[in-house]
């Protein structure tokens, strides 16, 4: 456990979650895949080990006071040296681990700057040892094959009040990307999709391409539309544009770099020349794969259109637990980027069950998420793309299964000290293929719902099947209990009854924690809806300008593009927006000089848009200008 962390709330939370099961109850990494025997024990590997930090509540303190205006630390962000010798592991920590590693016969690769984590090589066969486990390969579902200890590890027990993780044993690809395509995407070339095919924007369109404060046909929105809409554009009038800012990307793909810059041509955006670099973590993330460079494409085009002025670091690793680590910890630890963002992520309820990982690897990415706010960097998490319901992009499933699938949210999302992304859909009018016409008139919490009650009045198709359920995602965290900024939040909720989670394949038929007062997600939402979506360029997914795309993808990258500019207005770090954004809501509330847009209407298929807060579109949309003038004067 870490160390100096809120023993009783989380020992009192675990106690709630795991209920009748134990750790023990499951095996590492039990996901359903055929057993393939040992792999080979010559085979190197290189792996994380990650170390405790000290005074977590203290820590926790002063990153709240670096955002108080008024407090003597205000702004006084520390800087990665400073974090590692008030709260990294001591020297006399570190030493022991070293010394566990040379007997061990393995090698240090790197000691992190950070105090935080010490990168090893070697064998399975010496890892098998260290650990006492037995490292097997596996076979997916869909063919591939990866490796994974098939018994948990064991931590020597000089080294339990330091190691908190091992991480890379295992290299399964688990995390997924929060991109969404619209029901029907068409050609790039054909501009049209079948749902939207009649879709007609409120003002009138103008030529999207040419010059990106057009306003666009939903579904080929660009950068200048978030502008528009979230009132950017007076921002770039008074001269900010990201200048002297960096953001960052934390991504599992790799992409090529020359498609942000058509991205950014095709749209008539004037950009910063050579503003991106690549830094490949443990080797770097693929090309191509089951989401492709599209992810970091977007990633990068939506955040730097947003924001053309700023330089842009990419970190990029592969997709296992040990490259979702390290991508954080080497962005964070390098201490270059302002701000950063992900888009990537998988339920927390499969962490708390060990399905993939474990409860120590949601503490581990905690420490650097920690880490990143007290230096100052602004992060942005997607809430997903799967509604109320986190697993069904997982598992499937619908509301008449006899356990239905039940309310979840994703991770890292859920992480009390991540700015978390939801999404909206904003008002068009929709067809399928020249049939009645509906419209959604005002910007509303993403579910698509509305496609399914379309289908099943005007046709009389029940569609739940295809849709349910895509939406912003959005909930109450079942482990990470509710953040102080948002315990004065008008509409916070806490877990609902009867959450079941049932995998009969892994023999499990789980109850999530009911009342329990948890952190909600999401706390922002943008336009995120494909069939509202957004234009794209990525070459690795096809030719020329893709349209209809969206998902929670698309505004985390909108938000960092925004955070730079903020960075650039306050002439500084803004740091860790939450505790500010909560008391801006709670005190001046909504209305023409607000930071923030109430979104009342719409839902994500259980939580409603409704005045203030909900678990669909957090405390509403951003007005960027006035949550600039706020940050400036207050």
């Amino acid at each position: 456990m870490l160390k100096n962390l809120h023993r009783k709330s989380l020992a009192a939370s675990l106690a709630l979650l795991l209920g009748g099961f134990t750790m023990a109850s499951f095996a590492a990494g039990a996901s359903s895949a055929a057993d393939l025997g040992a792999s080979n024990t010559n085979q190197k590997v290189n792996v994380t080990l990650v170390l405790g930090l000290h005074n977590q509540a203290a820590l926790e303190s002063y990153i709240y006071s670096t955002v108080t205006q008024g407090n003597p630390s205000y702004h006084r962000f520390l800087t990665t040296d400073q974090f590692a010798d008030r709260y990294g592991a001591t020297a006399d920590e570190i030493s022991k681990v070293q010394a566990f590693i040379k007997q061990q016969g393995l090698t240090q690769v790197q000691l992190l700057p950070n105090h935080l984590a010490i990168q090893v090589s070697g064998t399975i066969g010496q890892f098998n040892k260290a650990f006492q486990t037995s490292v097997h390969d596996y076979r997916a579902s869909d063919g591939s094959t990866f490796h994974r200890p098939s018994t948990a590890l064991t931590v020597p027990a000089a080294l339990s009040g330091t190691l908190v993780l091992t991480s890379g044993l295992n290299s399964e690809p688990h995390f997924r990307s929060h991109r969404v395509s619209a029901l029907e995407p068409a050609p790039a070339s054909s501009h049209a999709n079948a749902l939207a095919k009649s879709a007609t924007a409120a003002p009138a369109t103008t030529p999207c391409t040419g010059n990106p404060t057009a306003t666009c046909t939903p579904g080929e929105f660009t950068v200048g539309d978030v502008a528009n809409r979230y009132n950017v554009n007076p921002l770039y009038k008074a001269g900010i544009n990201g200048k002297g800012s960096t953001i960052g990307i934390a991504t599992l793909a790799d992409f090529v770099v020359a498609d942000a810059y058509t991205y950014w041509s095709d749209i008539g955006l004037a950009v910063k020349p050579n503003r991106i670099t690549k830094f490949a973590v443990d080797g770097g993330g693929p090309l191509s794969g089951p989401d492709g460079s599209g992810e970091t494409s977007l990633d990068v085009e939506q955040s730097g259109g947003l924001a053309p002025w700023a330089d842009i670091v990419v970190y990029h690793a592969p997709n296992t637990d040990a490259g979702f680590f390290d991508v954080f910890n080497q962005a964070v630890s390098d201490n270059k980027v302002d701000s950063l963002s992900v888009s990537w992520g998988e339920p927390e309820v499969l962490y708390i069950l060990q399905l993939d990982a474990n409860v120590a690897y949601m503490q581990a990415l905690h420490q650097v998420f920690l880490e990143a706010a007290v230096q100052g960097i602004t992060m942005f998490a997607t809430s997903g793309d799967s509604g109320a319901f986190d697993t069904v992009s997982f598992f499937g499933g619908l509301p008449s299964d006899p356990v239905p699938p039940p309310l979840t949210a994703d991770s890292p999302g859920a992480d009390p000290f991540i700015t978390t992304a939801g999404g909206t859909t904003v008002p068009f009018t929709y067809s399928f293929r020249s049939g009645p016409t509906a419209s959604i008139t005002k910007e509303s919490v993403w579910g698509w719902d509305y496609i399914a009650n379309y289908f099943q009045t005007n046709l009389g198709i029940n569609f739940l099947y295809r849709v349910f359920s895509t939406g912003s995602g959005g909930g109450v965290s079942v482990f990470w209990p509710t953040p102080l900024y948002q315990q004065f939040t008008s509409g916070i909720r806490k877990t609902e009854k009867n959450q079941t989670l049932s995998l009969p394949d892994n023999g499990i038929n789980y109850t999530l924690p009911a009342n329990f007062r948890g952190r909600n997600v999401p706390d922002l939402s943008l336009n995120a809806d494909p069939e509202t979506g957004y234009s794209f360029v990525s070459s690795t997914d096809g030719p020329g300008l893709l349209t209809f795309e969206g998902g929670t993808s698309f505004v985390a990258p909108q938000l960092n593009g925004i955070a730079a500019l903020l960075r650039q207005s306050t002439h500084g770090r803004t740091g860790f927006w939450n505790p500010q954004i909560y008391p801006l809501q709670n005190i001046f509330g909504y209305g023409p000089f607000s930071a923030f847009n109430d979104i009342k209407a719409g839902d994500n298929w259980f939580y409603q848009g409704v005045t203030g807060y909900e678990p669909g579109a957090g405390i509403g949309t951003l007005n960027a200008t006035n949550l600039a003038l706020f940050l400036s004067v207050f």
